[in-house]
């Protein structure tokens, strides 16, 4: 199954992800198919924090790829501040 979900980078104390598909045996860190966006939890709210590609993320979901509860509730939050502002 493919999986869209956080792969971690950053130094230590410093985490940063990166918004991946990838196979849902591959390891957290592992190889990845394609990479669709970023998230820095340790952003101030902006553009910095979450960026994603939409259009993407809309293509895979159409193959069938599911969304980690995490990236969900990001997509989610987004959409709402996208909405709000």
């Amino acid at each position: 199954m493919v999986v869209i979900r956080l792969a971690r980078g950053g130094a230590k104390k410093r985490p940063f992800y990166h918004i991946v598909v990838t196979d849902s045996r591959a390891r957290r860190d592992g190889r990845h198919v394609e990479r669709l966006g970023l998230f820095n939890p340790l952003e101030r709210e902006g553009d910095g924090r979450f960026r994603i590609d939409s259009e993407r993320l809309a293509w895979w979901q159409s193959k069938g790829a599911q969304m980690s509860d995490r990236v969900a509730s990001l997509v989610a939050t987004s959409g709402r501040a996208a909405a709000a502002g």
